[in-house]
């Protein structure tokens, strides 16, 4: 089983750019389909990205499509977000996590591994 450690959040003004890595310890990453959530003061977690095991499915939270994109590097057990064009509403802490699942399963999961998540923070 991985284990899952996001790094790169932090403080940012609208419109400038922040780069999630994810980084998955254990045996058989690439068994794994992947998806970034986030979760902001007093609201649901919410699903922002996802990648299945093969990179074959990329999928987006419309809030985020066009601006973020997610990546996988399985040579290296890392997987990414890169955010670009943030605003003030994409404050939140983002979690990694990580699930056995088919890629029509990468939205809905459910994603059994989870990371500690990571604060990003967007000034206006």
């Amino acid at each position: 089983q991985v284990q899952l450690e996001e790094s790169g959040g932090g403080l940012v003004q609208a419109g400038g750019s922040l780069r999630l890595s994810c980084r998955a310890t254990g045996r058989y990453f690439h068994n794994y389909s992947l998806a970034w959530f986030r979760q902001a003061p007093g609201k649901e977690r919410e699903f922002v990205a996802g990648i299945s095991w093969n990179a074959g499915r990329l999928v987006y939270s419309d809030s985020v499509k066009g601006r973020f994109t997610i990546s996988r590097d399985n040579a290296k057990n890392l997987v990414f977000l890169q955010m670009n064009s943030l605003k003030p509403e994409d404050t939140a802490v983002y979690s990694c996590a990580a699930g056995l699942l088919s890629p029509a399963q990468v939205v809905e999961g459910p994603y059994e591994i989870w990371g500690q998540g990571t604060q990003v923070t967007v000034s206006s």
